[in-house]
């Protein structure tokens, strides 16, 4: 099947998932599952909330409200298709095995779980990405080092420790699997971005690489956090205490920045300055993606398909 005629004003976005990909539309979420019997299953649901809201549009804000739902809505998408591909029943009466909603009001403790895991792993991912690196700073500076060296190592340090964690993980089979899919996605929204047919050969001529990548968009985060902490070490004389809670208040507005960086860089990215500044982003992809099998890109393709059909309806 074709794309449907393109909309230069929408940006599709989505992310891999357990055996399949989510695809982000305007005001619908579609996700693709590979179910164990070989059958693509897919699921849509229309978003409501603050999600789809003015602050979606509003320039410097609307970072960071993609920044949460980022982390919502993925939650919601990997937790379905856990499902799917462990071809767990759905408890609904009615409800086919494997083709569970994304939300299940039968189901309390399921979603009380998947907000306890992200809170979880919000605490971890500051824990040791901001505050760690913060400590090591302010140890820094207590043995002598100028501030302005201090945040720039603090900073590297950060960058490390996520390329790091990008890199370990990547050695499981499970999670290449996983960034496979990740692959596929990138793939099918070039070809969709391309005005080109979703086929499978079509599709696999794009690069897995994309400049929209999240994984870009954390490397942004990285480089615009480093000038903010940098012009707030040396206009606020603070304390530790105040130091980690700049590193965590300071977040959504330098995500909100990064994100219109990010979107700069997708309007102009046949400009060769502008690629030249996005190379490390592009090259940092090399650990979040793989190339992709023919029956994961089919996935990508039903999932973006059906992202597709759901904006059409708006």
């Amino acid at each position: 099947m074709t794309a449907a005629p393109q909309r230069p004003d929408v940006y599709y976005g989505g992310q891999a998932v357990i055996e399949g990909v989510m695809i982000r539309a305007p005001r619908h979420m579609a996700v693709a599952v590979r179910h164990p019997s070989g059958e693509i299953v897919r699921h849509s649901e229309e978003l409501t909330g603050f999600t789809t809201g003015r602050l979606r549009q509003i320039p410097l804000v609307r970072g960071a409200v993609v920044l949460w739902e980022t982390l919502s809505l993925g939650l919601r998408a990997i937790n379905y298709s856990s499902r799917i591909a462990l071809d767990e029943p759905a408890e609904d009466d009615g409800e086919a095995a494997g083709a569970a909603p994304l939300q299940d009001e039968d189901e309390p403790f399921t979603d009380a779980a998947m907000w306890f895991s992200m809170a979880i792993g919000i605490i971890f991912a500051i824990a040791i990405f901001f505050v760690g690196p913060v400590l090591l700073a302010n140890f820094l500076e207590s043995q002598g080092i100028a501030r302005a060296g201090v945040v720039a190592i603090e900073a590297a340090v950060r960058l490390v420790l996520f390329v790091a964690y990008i890199a370990l993980i990547g050695l499981m089979p499970d999670i290449r699997r996983v960034f496979q899919y990740h692959g596929a996605e990138h793939m099918t929204i070039h070809a969709y971005e391309a005005s080109r047919p979703l086929q499978v050969a079509d599709v696999r001529r794009f690069p897995k690489e994309h400049t929209r990548c999240g994984t870009s968009f954390l490397v942004v985060v990285i480089m615009i956090a480093l000038a903010a902490f940098l012009a707030f070490d040396l206009l606020v004389d603070q304390g530790i205490v105040v130091r980690i809670l700049s590193r965590v208040v300071l977040l959504p507005p330098i995500a909100g920045v990064s994100y219109e960086v990010l979107r700069f860089g997708a309007r102009y990215e046949s400009n060769a300055l502008v690629r030249a500044m996005f190379t490390p982003n592009i090259a940092l992809q090399a650990l979040t993606t793989r190339v992709p099998e023919d029956d994961q890109i089919e996935v990508a393709i039903a999932a973006f398909e059906t992202a597709v059909e759901s904006a059409a309806e708006d």
